[in-house]
């Protein structure tokens, strides 16, 4: 993986329970941020996303959610073969 990742998730989420459980399962390891203990990381995640939704992917600065697409682009870019 070249690109820049950190995850910003709420341990109580399941969408988020699913990007993790995807992660554990195929050893990919990110910086997570845990917004419901880290007012910091919820303030970066609406300043720059405009909203408090996890999970959210950050790819080089930019936001994606949702997290089939997590999943899909990780699947793509940081699963070893």
């Amino acid at each position: 993986m070249s690109s820049s990742y950190e995850l910003f998730i709420m341990p109580t989420c399941p969408y988020c329970q699913k990007v993790l459980r995807f992660m554990e399962a195929h050893g990919i390891e990110l910086p997570l941020r845990d917004i419901s203990i880290d007012p910091a990381a919820r303030e970066h995640l609406i300043e720059v996303g405009g909203k408090a939704q996890v999970p959210c992917l950050f790819i080089d600065g930019a936001p994606m959610y949702e997290s089939d697409d997590i999943i899909a682009h990780l699947r793509r870019h940081a699963v070893k073969a």
